[in-house]
């Protein structure tokens, strides 16, 4: 069972640092995707995980962002640091894409991200956002149909 956890969490590093580069230039995540999944390979199962989450993010970006502004108040959307504002985005594409996936899994793998890659108050910021946008939403859906 620990494999599949690495193996996810491996999944998402990939998207996240995928969407990261894209946050640079446009058109370069797709890139950066199939470059580090060359470097480092995943089994097909993971790999397809980290393909659904990076175009997942791309297609839905209007709608998470709306949401994350919502939830974090304090700082507009575009002026939070590229790392915690791409990990808040996978994972909220997560909560709603992946129901299968606990809630608390996904939370814990983004507060996890945002102490490997982001600065110290990063884990923190990126547990209470996802914790209010959880405890709000209830079962709403967090994407509309249409977004």
């Amino acid at each position: 069972m620990a494999n599949v956890i690495q193996l996810r969490r491996k999944a998402r590093i990939v998207a996240l640092q995928a969407l990261f580069a894209g946050d640079f230039k446009r058109n370069l995540a797709q890139i950066s995707l199939d470059w580090l999944l060359a470097e480092e390979p995943l089994p097909y199962k993971y790999k397809i995980f980290a393909e659904e989450l990076l175009a997942g993010v791309e297609l839905h970006k209007d709608a998470l962002d709306k949401i994350i502004s919502s939830f974090a108040t304090a700082w507009p959307v575009e002026q939070l640091p590229m790392v915690d504002r791409n990990i808040l985005r996978v994972a909220l594409f997560e909560l709603e894409n992946h129901v299968q996936t606990p809630r608390k899994t996904v939370i814990t793998e983004a507060i996890e991200l945002g102490k490997m890659f982001g600065s110290d108050s990063s884990g923190k910021f990126i547990n209470g956002v996802l914790g209010s946008v959880v405890s709000d939403i209830g079962m709403r859906e967090l994407v509309p149909d249409g977004t």
